[in-house]
């Protein structure tokens, strides 16, 4: 039994096997109370659109599902998340590094190929989150029974009641519910702490903020435990806590033929729209510095914004008259409005009035409008 297990790993190990041919071979077998399914993609909008595919298309009513899945490196918002809040887009930007927001409640998540995301598909009425993760709990104590591993009352799993390994969110429809939750078995920390942070100063929003815990992976307290070793251990104990008995089936999310219509539903995650029109609307307060070469000098400058669907409803720029004539701060502030809060669209329409002026102020208009883009992350 393990050995057949371990040759259905497919892309989250060294196996690789055939996706089944159409969604109703695969989900309609009445032989099985359920079934567990391995993610042959590492693209998060992909994953994450499979999760909506299965939610949406599949009858919970008599089965339960297991999903296994991880990503190339990437950055999870809860849907009622502020992203310009939660993490940092130009270092994400730089590292090239995607956010995605997902359709469940809860925090921000760094994923990467040492992460493992379970969810856990059932119908409204078997809902059950601390019976799923005493499913990850099991089965790491049976792997590595030294490990002491526990679910909190946030359902989250703390390493030695302190190091959290594994966060929780969940999403509740009519009759089907999904609970999904991470895995940290060998992530990289480094980019943890250096993209979980605020891009913007100043925010203030009732989007659901993240709570920051003290992580830690697997393998820093069992060095030995092997990627195929964990996947293998959980899909054992979730058969086992399910009455499964059938083997993992590898699928590939980008199969339009086993998953119609899947590729509509990752176009609309993959898009601006979503991931950040779907931001709580929130305001921006803060102090902008100014400096100006020639001669040297510095003032203050305060920046208000309302945004909302992801567009600057309101904005005002105070500048010190002596510095900037309240005419050009005032031009500034009406050429963001309706613009999408971004550095890029801002920069594109801050452009024209810096065409437009010429003059000794040039510089000083610049700088303030190079300085207002930073602000928006």
């Amino acid at each position: 039994m393990l050995s057949h297990l371990r040759g259905t790993f497919c892309v989250l190990s060294a196996g690789v096997q055939r996706a089944w041919s159409s969604s109703s071979c695969l989900f309609m077998d009445p032989s099985s109370p359920g079934l567990v399914l391995q993610s042959q993609s590492t693209d998060v909008f992909q994953n994450l659109a499979l999760e909506d595919w299965i939610d949406a298309h599949v009858d919970l009513q008599q089965r339960s599902i297991l999903l296994l899945w991880r990503n190339r490196p990437a950055v999870v918002i809860g849907r009622h998340q502020n992203p310009w809040a939660e993490c940092s887009l130009p270092a994400m930007r730089s590292a090239q590094v995607p956010v995605a927001r997902r359709r469940s409640g809860g925090g921000t998540v760094y994923h990467d190929l040492g992460n493992l995301n379970l969810t856990f598909f059932a119908s409204k009425k078997a809902y059950d989150r601390r019976r799923n993760l005493k499913v990850v709990t099991d089965a790491l104590r049976r792997v590595r029974p030294q490990l002491d591993v526990q679910a909190t009352d946030r359902l989250d799993i703390l390493l030695n009641g302190q190091y959290k390994i594994s966060g929780t969110a969940s999403r509740l429809s009519r009759k089907s519910s999904y609970h999904h939750c991470t895995l940290l078995h060998s992530a990289d920390r480094s980019a943890i702490a250096t993209l979980l942070r605020p891009s913007c100063p100043g925010i203030r929003s009732n989007a659901t903020p993240s709570v920051p815990s003290p992580v830690a992976n697997l393998t820093d307290h069992a060095p030995s435990l092997q990627w195929e070793e964990l996947l293998e251990a959980v899909v054992q104990q979730y058969s086992s806590e399910f009455g499964l008995t059938s083997a993992s089936r590898c699928v590939d999310p980008a199969d339009e033929v086993l998953f119609p219509g899947i590729g509509s539903m990752e176009a609309e995650l993959c898009s601006w729209e979503w991931t950040f029109g779907k931001t709580p609307k929130f305001r921006v307060e803060t102090q902008l510095e100014l400096r100006d070469e020639q001669p040297v000098a510095r003032c203050s400058a305060e920046l208000q914004l309302e945004v909302k669907n992801g567009l600057v409803e309101t904005c005002r720029v105070e500048v010190p008259a002596a510095w900037l004539p309240e005419r050009l701060s005032a031009s500034l502030a009406q050429a963001l409005l309706g613009e999408r809060f971004c550095p890029h669209r801002a920069a594109a329409a801050l452009s024209t009035l810096l065409r437009c002026e010429s003059g000794p102020l040039h510089g000083r208009l610049r700088n303030l409008c190079d300085v207002l883009v930073a602000a928006m992350g």
